[in-house]
């Protein structure tokens, strides 16, 4: 297994995924798209694509959106395995002829999503909802930073809901999964990101001193199985 990691901002970077794949020595590489170049992919199996402020409407300011849709397309179509996050779950539901467009507010913090419809019965997603015991509950607490949402593609799956944005995440096929919420936060991203925005930062420091410890641990238990299942 190659993973390729593109990020659509510098300061968006793959956070938990990356320390997931340098502990278990999987070879990886990551391409800051605000660079000017764009990667040559064919060596890679896996696509990861991180977050940014940009919307994917914004391809003539961010001309590597559509280049990068285009590869998440070929991946999706070829059966290899593809995670979108946030900006990249959008793009990934642009790639696939689906919507793109403003939430009704912003969703920021830690806040509950449910598993839905296809969520219920994928074991991946079930990891990520697991409690230490290994119960998988259908609600379980997540991080937020966004403020647009997709419609879910034609051939995919819903897989997780809030009550703000009902389309949270969805699965192409077996091996793309497209993630609304940012599953590869570390405190410290979590703290450079919201420093300008208008948020209760001391609530979110008490949520995260409560919620990160577990959600890490989730997230490692998805990555094993995405990653190396």
């Amino acid at each position: 297994m190659a993973v390729l990691i593109l990020k659509n901002i510098s300061s968006e970077g793959p956070g938990t995924i990356e320390d997931f794949l340098v502990r278990s020595s999987i070879p990886h590489a990551i391409a800051d798209l605000t660079s000017g170049e764009f990667p040559e992919a064919s060596a890679y199996d896996t696509l990861v694509m991180m977050g940014g402020p940009m919307s994917v409407n914004d391809s003539d300011s961010y001309p590597y959106i559509d280049r990068e849709a285009e590869l998440a397309r070929t991946f999706m179509k070829q059966g290899r395995k593809v995670l979108g996050v946030c900006l990249g779950a959008q793009i990934m539901a642009k790639a696939l002829g689906a919507r793109v467009y403003p939430g009704t507010e912003k969703e920021i913090g830690w806040y509950d999503i449910e598993l839905v419809d296809g969520g219920t019965d994928d074991r991946r997603m079930k990891l990520l909802a697991s409690d230490e015991k290994g119960t998988a509950g259908e609600t379980f607490k997540v991080f937020h930073w966004h403020g647009e949402t997709f419609d879910v593609p034609q051939e995919a799956v819903r897989l997780a809901q809030s009550p703000l944005y009902p389309n949270q995440a969805f699965r192409f096929c077996r091996n793309a999964y497209a993630f609304q919420f940012h599953i590869e936060v570390t405190e410290r991203m979590i703290f450079e990101w919201l420093r300008n925005e208008a948020v209760d930062l001391d609530r979110i420091r008490r949520d995260t001193a409560a919620c990160y410890a577990d959600y890490v641990r989730r997230a490692k238990d998805f990555y094993k199985v995405f990653f190396t299942a």
